[in-house]
C-alpha cells in the first residue's frame, strides 16, 4: 500500500514543475475538457497547490485525443510548451505551443517537430550554460538488440526548429522491458522503454534523468546518466547506482520526473506515483541532492508538509 502523501490531492501524471514569477506551475497529462488539454496547478511555496484548469487549446480531433507529457520553458519573451498528441498510445509526434504567460492559454504553432519519427513523446527543453537550447525526447527504434522506445536529443535552434537528431541512450537492462511479445509495427517483440528524459545542470556536467519499464505498474523506475555535454557520450552508473526511484513501501511505480528549484534554492524532483488502489497517478515532490563532482544524484525526503487544495 502506498503510504506517501502526494503533493497535490488531484491526479497529475507526468508532472513538469516550472519556476515562474510568483511561484511555480505544475503541468501534466490529463483528459481534454471543454476544448483544452494539459491540466495545471499553481503554488507559491511548493506545498499548497490550486488547480487552474486546462491550459492548452486542443487541436482538431483528427490530430488525436491523447495529449501527453508537456514541458514548458521561457524563451525569447514567451512561454513555450512541448508536448505530444496522438490517438491512444499510437501515432504520437512532438509539437510546440506558445503563450504570453505561463498560465496560458497555450496555442499550437502548427508544426510537428519530429516529422520523420515513427513515434516521439516526452519532449524536454533545456538551456545550456553556453546559451544553446536542447530538446530531449523519446522515440521508437526497431533496429537494435533491445528494440523499443529509446532516448534522443537535438539542438533546439529556435523555439520551433530542431537541428539534427542524435541518439542519446538505448535500453540497457531487463527492468526496462515494457512488455514481452508485444505486437508493434507488424512484428512481435520484447519491447523495451526509456522515456521522460529531463536534464539537470551540474557544474561542467549534464545529468539526464529518465524513466524505464512500463508506466502501468510497479516495475516502473527512474534512473539517470551523465555526460560532459549534450552530444555525449552518455555514461550510465553501475547497476543499482543508476536507479533514483523505484517501488517501495511508500511509492508505487514512481517515474516521469522533472526538476526545479525550491524556495531555498535547493534542487527539487517532481514525479508521479500510483495511489494504493492503482486508479490514478499523483504528483510527489522530493528533495534532490546533486553532486556535480562525482557526479551523482540522490532523492531525499518530501518537500514541505503537503496540504494540497483542489481547485
Amino acid at each position: 500500500m502506498s503510504a506517501a502523501v502526494p503533493a497535490w490531492d488531484v491526479p497529475l501524471a507526468d508532472p513538469d514543475v516550472v519556476r515562474v514569477p510568483g511561484g511555480w506551475i505544475a503541468y501534466g497529462t490529463g483528459p481534454v475538457e471543454d476544448g483544452r488539454a494539459v491540466p495545471a496547478a499553481v503554488s507559491t511555496d511548493l506545498v499548497t497547490w490550486r488547480g487552474i484548469g486546462n491550459v492548452l487549446e486542443a487541436l482538431a480531433p483528427e490530430a488525436g485525443e491523447s495529449y501527453w507529457a508537456p514541458e514548458v520553458c521561457e524563451r525569447d519573451g514567451a512561454w513555450w510548451m512541448y508536448y505530444s498528441v496522438g490517438h491512444g498510445d499510437r501515432g504520437h509526434l512532438i509539437r510546440v505551443a506558445r503563450a504570453e504567460v505561463p498560465q496560458g492559454p497555450f496555442r499550437d504553432q502548427g508544426l510537428v517537430l519530429t516529422p520523420h519519427e515513427r513515434f516521439a513523446i516526452d519532449a524536454s527543453p533545456c538551456r545550456l550554460p553556453d546559451g544553446r537550447w536542447w530538446l530531449w525526447f523519446a522515440r521508437d527504434v526497431l533496429d537494435h538488440e533491445r528494440p523499443g522506445t529509446h532516448l534522443a536529443g537535438a539542438e533546439l535552434l529556435t523555439p520551433t526548429t530542431l537541428g539534427p537528431v542524435r541518439e542519446v541512450l538505448a535500453p540497457y537492462a531487463d527492468w526496462q522491458v515494457f512488455a514481452h511479445d508485444r505486437e508493434m509495427y507488424g512484428q512481435v517483440l520484447d519491447w523495451h522503454t526509456l522515456e521522460g528524459p529531463h536534464a539537470v545542470l551540474a557544474g561542467e556536467r549534464l545529468l539526464l534523468t529518465f524513466s524505464g519499464g512500463s508506466w502501468q505498474g510497479p516495475g516502473y523506475r527512474t534512473a539517470w546518466a551523465w555526460a560532459s555535454g549534450p552530444e555525449g557520450p552518455w555514461t550510465v552508473p553501475p547497476a543499482g547506482e543508476d536507479v533514483l526511484l523505484a517501488t517501495d513501501a511508500e511509492l508505487i511505480g514512481p517515474g516521469h520526473d522533472s526538476c526545479t528549484v525550491g524556495p531555498d534554492g535547493a534542487a527539487v524532483i517532481a514525479f508521479h506515483a500510483w495511489d494504493a488502489a492503482g486508479t490514478a497517478r499523483f504528483m510527489h515532490l522530493r528533495e534532490l541532492e546533486v553532486d556535480p563532482v562525482g557526479p551523482g544524484l540522490r532523492v531525499g525526503g518530501p518537500v514541505g508538509a503537503p496540504t494540497g487544495a483542489a481547485g
